[in-house]
């Protein structure tokens, strides 16, 4: 089981903040730092300093660390030019030596995009740019050096394009899609993915999404294997139930909804949970949401006590 490390810097994270975290999830042995793509805070928090880009903060931390992969769950679609977001992931990945995966969602959330200016496009035309978006961005990464990419969609027109920088991973990094959406979404996980994630989802509905994605492959003559099943949780570890109990209130959560909804409990409550939750639904990569930035010792906790009893 992967566990890698998810933070959410909108809810209030500078720079410094996330850079610490990441070298805390390197030298813990976690398997990837990740963070979210949002430029809004959510909740009854005040969200200083504010936002964080993703992409800027991604290409800071691939000149600070030197093992864990960088990734976004998941860069919106509807902020960037689909040309201009694949040059800036594929310095990224040059930048950390290939270690790249790259999370790209459809986008969603209302009032972010309106604090913002940023256009929101209704459901169907969302998903129509989302899907020639993903054309393009696979499209510019997998054209061989030398030769030219050219593109024309209802929404996006290339021409002549040189498809230049590449990523360092060739053909490209891994693409992760996610989301509950019955069609469309398991039609492009089987198209262009390499990993389909599922947030926050109870073991049954996950079960049944990820099965959508492998039917959708199998109808493509894509083997399901070849798509890695991981899902996110929110994280509320402690060594006794005083801890539990302090811990979410940091994060403003009752312990209680946190243990129905999230991993929480002491570390044996946890591997029991993830091992029924494996079991159920066949994911083989976690991504722990970390909210509370400051408390590095909760990080080092699932490391020393949780990690190596996943690997029995």
């Amino acid at each position: 089981m992967d566990l890698r490390i998810f933070t959410e810097p909108q809810q209030g994270a500078t720079y410094d903040d996330l850079l610490r975290v990441a070298r805390t999830t390197e030298d813990a042995g976690f398997d990837a730092f990740f963070r979210s793509d949002h430029y809004l805070k959510m909740g009854g928090v005040s969200g200083l300093p504010g936002p964080t880009d993703a992409w800027i903060t991604l290409a800071g931390l691939a000149r600070e660390t030197s093992r864990i992969r960088l990734g976004t769950l998941v860069t919106a679609a509807t902020f960037r030019h689909p040309s201009v977001l694949a040059i800036s992931v594929a310095q990224v990945d040059q930048m950390s030596g290939g270690r790249v995966d790259f999370g790209f969602g459809a986008g969603w959330f209302d009032d972010e995009h309106a604090a913002y200016g940023i256009p929101l496009p209704e459901v169907r035309e969302r998903f129509d740019r989302y899907t020639e978006q993903l054309e393009i961005i696979t499209g510019l990464w997998e054209t061989p050096e030398g030769e030219t990419f050219d593109y024309v969609g209802k929404h996006y027109e290339l021409v002549g394009s040189p498809a230049l920088p590449k990523p360092a991973q060739r053909p490209r990094p891994p693409v992760i899609i996610g989301g509950a959406g019955k069609k469309r979404t398991p039609a492009l996980a089987a198209r262009f993915a390499q990993e389909f994630n599922l947030p926050f989802t109870d073991a049954a509905g996950a079960a049944a999404q990820f099965e959508r994605v492998a039917a959708a492959a199998r109808e493509i003559g894509r083997d399901p294997g070849e798509i890695v099943r991981s899902a996110a949780q929110v994280l509320c570890v402690g060594r006794d139930e005083a801890e539990v109990a302090r811990r979410a209130a940091a994060i403003g959560r009752e312990v209680d909804e946190l243990r129905r909804n999230g991993l929480a409990g002491t570390p044996a409550e946890v591997v029991d949970r993830i091992g029924r939750y494996r079991e159920a639904t066949g994911v083989t990569r976690l991504y722990l949401q970390v909210l509370d930035l400051a408390d590095l010792d909760h990080l080092e906790l699932v490391a020393a006590e949780i990690a190596p009893q996943l690997d029995r």
